[in-house]
């Protein structure tokens, strides 16, 4: 198994741009793992203005809390890769720049920094939408850049299924 390629990203950042047209929502990135990746595959696709707010890249825990405002509690207690720091990181770039969704991740990409209890390739994604909070946990296989496209990819999928659900009971 592979990671995915730049392409296959780029087509998939191009349906959730359309998605994000057709009901005229925005969205914002907090990355922490991932270095701006996922900010830059959305911004890869002309039009991209339209609905891509910004982002922040959070590598730092000061810049998680100094301007994300997550919890010093929440990194004390479950650290900055965790399922927590991610939903309060999501919650935090929505409020920071007034958009109608937010996407957070924070993991560790490897080689190194990985551990027993959090393991190299660890990664949260958190989805903050009206009315709907989701949370997601992966272990991905791969080398550093192969995580990051791994975790890229799964955020864009899980924008995927937003919209799916949408359609379906009409909601978003």
């Amino acid at each position: 198994m592979n990671p995915p390629s730049i392409e296959q990203l780029l087509e998939s950042s191009r349906v959730v741009g359309q998605h994000l047209l057709a009901a005229g929502l925005t969205i914002a990135t907090a990355e922490s793992c991932t270095g701006g990746l996922l900010a830059s595959v959305l911004t890869d696709i002309a039009g991209s203005s339209d609905y891509v707010l910004g982002g922040v890249v959070s590598y730092s825990n000061s810049v998680k809390q100094n301007l994300l405002g997550v919890q010093l509690g929440t990194l004390e207690a479950h650290g900055a890769v965790s399922a927590e720091t991610a939903a309060e990181m999501a919650q935090g770039v929505q409020r920071l720049l007034g958009s109608d969704l937010a996407v957070a991740v924070t993991g560790i990409a490897g080689p190194a920094g990985g551990g027993p209890d959090k393991p190299v390739g660890l990664v949260y994604l958190h989805l903050s939408a009206p009315g709907t909070e989701w949370a997601e946990r992966y272990v991905w296989p791969y080398d550093r850049l192969g995580n990051k496209r791994a975790t890229v990819e799964a955020a864009l999928a899980l924008l995927h299924r937003l919209f799916a659900l949408a359609s379906l009971d009409g909601s978003l």
